[in-house]
């Protein structure tokens, strides 16, 4: 893969991995729209799509600059996004929609950690990807609705959110695991560089030290559930 000379390898895999998570939630959030239960919903959702894939394109673009080709820069991230989504199948509407907020925004968040520790340009761009508060507060006001008619749901889609986050944690560690370059990033961040220390973890790219990093994100998953008027 050919990059230009100021892009570090794992900048190059967070802008492909980040990628393909945003053309796959276009397809996903254009899917949910044509299950939507009314034409406004379908409306709405179709326009969060379109968000994702202007996203996308944006993500590309940057790809190009740096001298990068797109498809071989989203290539290596194709087989484990793609498991992902297969062991998170939702089986309702809502189900999708929890999906689309708990499990692309903890994702989201992770994504957002590694670029802290990139470069001005790429963490602005990654930053304005990732901001989600229309999609964030749409997918809030379904959820809630639908526990207001029927509360008997929220046991069910506070265990479906709970899988979410554990299979994210999964899929985190396996692309960690595969693209050292990506987890090298963590090597700059102080906090996750001394708890791996006293761990006695020799290097920062093992599953140890990506867990000991998710654990920090936890705060975030629970304000989601509050949003949605679901429980830990």
């Amino acid at each position: 893969m050919t990059k230009g000379p100021s892009a570090e390898s794992g900048v190059i895999d967070l802008l492909g991995l980040l990628a393909y998570a945003e053309l796959g939630s276009f397809f996903r959030l254009a899917d949910d729209a044509g299950l939507a239960p009314s034409l406004r919903t379908k409306g709405q959702l179709a326009g969060l799509a379109a968000t994702e894939q202007n996203h996308y394109q944006a993500l590309r673009g940057r790809l190009v600059e740096l001298g990068v080709d797109p498809e071989e820069a989203m290539a290596p991230f194709i087989k484990p996004l793609d498991a992902w989504h297969e062991r998170t199948e939702p089986q309702s509407w809502l189900e999708s929609l929890v999906k689309t907020y708990v499990g692309d925004g903890i994702a989201g968040d992770f994504y957002r950690k590694v670029a802290e520790l990139a470069d001005a340009d790429t963490r602005a761009l990654v930053e304005d990807v990732l901001a989600e508060t229309d999609r964030a507060e749409f997918v809030a006001a379904q959820v809630r609705a639908a526990l207001e008619e029927n509360p008997k749901l929220a046991g069910r889609l506070s265990l479906w959110a709970r899988r979410l986050v554990g299979e994210a944690l999964s899929q985190a560690q396996a692309v960690a695991v595969d693209r050292p370059e990506l987890a090298a990033l963590l090597a700059k961040d102080k906090k996750v560089a001394e708890k791996a220390a006293k761990a006695g973890d020799s290097g920062l790219g093992d599953l140890a030290a990506v867990s000991r990093m998710f654990a920090s994100l936890t705060e975030g998953h629970a304000a989601r559930l509050t949003a949605m008027g679901l429980a830990e």
